[in-house]
């Protein structure tokens, strides 16, 4: 009997261990958008005030965040974009994408089947009333034109600076060695983010691009697209003036819009920075970076 009792104990014991070890592996993925609203998210468009959705230019309708411009007659630089108002600096964002129908009269050239998720960005309340794109790391998206290759998962660099290969990579915005992709479908992309040190961005499971130590600084765009160029107040330009060549590690997450229409569909994160004390309720063994402030303990 005694015999019996150790066994189950130990059988108990080894199940708990068990249990515990599957919690600690198990990817908690969050979801940032709803499918019913807005909520939880900033919109800031170049020109008016902190959320004023101009031609209700961002919108929900069947579980879709759509960026749309059936209520434009001309695009007339309304460069905007969409905020989680939550920072971040270690994780991975994973969404699906896809372009859809023409350009909105009026924008730029460049502009056809182009959008972006940013990384690493300033708030949307810390813009400029007329700035048209945030400090941050564009991962820019481009759907392809039916003419040859056209790469997405790229690149851009509004007010910052990378590193690839041990090297300062001054070009603003840098190709990626993705397919193209042609029409309306869906894609999944992703970027994963560790801080000022490294990021991967990733295209249906294929990693395209990567970076290292990211930055302020390296101008706004060019020397011919400026910080006054883009819109930026005095005080605001200065600042980050100031910044120049300090690490970029943190940041808020953002969707573009600049005149081609846009949907985006399950947009979500998994945080990369947490507690890493195995004897806390909340750790995580995928966890790359310590912030046991976050530690959880079950009172005995």
């Amino acid at each position: 009997m005694k015999k019996l009792l150790c066994i189950c104990i130990v059988t108990l014991f080894t199940s708990s261990i068990g249990f515990s070890q599957k919690a600690a592996d198990r990817k908690d993925w969050v979801s940032l958008f709803n499918g019913k609203d807005l909520s939880g998210w900033d919109i800031k468009i170049a020109g008016l005030p902190l959320n004023e959705n101009y031609k209700n230019t961002f919108r929900v309708e069947n579980g879709v965040l759509r960026i749309t411009y059936d209520q434009y007659k001309t695009f007339d630089g309304k460069y905007g974009h969409i905020y989680y108002n939550k920072p971040f600096s270690y994780y991975r964002i994973r969404y699906t994408y896809r372009f859809l129908g023409t350009q909105t009269p009026g924008g730029d050239s460049w502009n056809v089947r182009n959008s972006g998720i940013m990384v690493h960005s300033q708030s949307a309340a810390s813009l400029s009333l007329g700035q048209t794109f945030p400090v941050s790391l564009e991962m820019q998206l481009l759907g392809g034109l039916g003419k040859g290759p056209r790469t997405t998962g790229n690149l851009c660099t509004p007010g910052t600076q990378v590193h690839m290969n041990g090297k300062l990579r001054p070009e603003h915005c840098t190709d990626s060695n993705s397919k193209t992709y042609d029409g309306d479908q869906w894609i999944t992309a992703e970027a994963i983010v560790f801080g000022d040190s490294l990021i991967h961005q990733v295209i249906n499971g294929d990693t395209v691009l990567t970076y290292e130590k990211p930055q302020v600084g390296g101008g706004f765009v060019s020397r011919d697209h400026d910080w006054n160029a883009g819109h930026f107040s005095a005080e605001a330009a200065n600042y980050w003036i100031s910044k120049a060549n300090t690490p970029l590690g943190e940041g808020y997450i953002a969707l573009q819009a600049e005149s081609h229409p846009i949907d985006f569909k399950q947009i979500e994160i998994l945080e990369l920075k947490g507690c890493t004390d195995p004897k806390a309720s909340n750790y995580k063994s995928y966890y790359v970076k310590s912030d046991n402030t976050r530690c959880q303990y079950t009172k005995k």
